[in-house]
């Protein structure tokens, strides 16, 4: 049995056949999925709301240029990861993609904290508080990309979920 820990026999391996490539188009059509330049693009426009709306309702100038400080240690960060993220697609090896997954957020959070701790230098009168703001709201947005992700879409062509799985059942460890 070439599967461990699943209940599969080598006739219902045989029943599993791959995705003509319109199959597959028709499948990622109906399934779409949220780009990390759709979230960074997300995370400019919140960021900017802060922003505009800490510049309306406060006088105080330190407090503006530290919300957009706050905004800045979120996004510069998530465009360097988004770039990253792009290329990473390009590789056919999960190994290597999956490390660089991680090299590309190690990278993206050291980024951010290189940037906290150069704040107090960069910004005159630095008010942590509206820093943290700037960057709460900012970094929300993850949330918000994936409860405004697009919806998959009913229609003919192959269920996703009997294309990945196929007769394939999870062996329970009562059996």
């Amino acid at each position: 049995m070439p599967f461990t820990g699943l209940d599969v026999e080598e006739k219902d391996l045989a029943q599993v056949t791959p995705l003509s490539a319109k199959e597959a188009q028709e499948l990622r059509d109906r399934n779409p999925s949220v780009t990390p330049w759709q979230v960074v693009g997300w995370q400019c426009v919140m960021g900017s709301g802060a922003v505009l709306l800490t510049w309306l309702l406060s006088d105080i100038e330190s407090a503006v240029w530290s919300v957009a400080y706050g905004v800045v240690v979120v996004v510069v960060p998530s465009l360097f990861f988004a770039r990253g993220l792009s290329r990473q697609f390009l590789f056919r090896n999960l190994l290597a993609s999956g490390l660089g997954f991680f090299l590309w957020e190690i990278v993206k959070i050291s980024l951010s904290i290189g940037l906290l701790f150069a704040a107090p230098m960069l910004v005159d009168q630095l008010d942590w508080l509206f820093l943290l703001l700037g960057l709460f709201v900012t970094m929300k947005v993850y949330w918000l990309a994936l409860l405004l992700r697009p919806q998959p879409q009913s229609g003919t062509g192959p269920d996703p979920k009997t294309v990945l799985v196929g007769k394939m059942k999870p062996k329970l460890k009562s059996e």
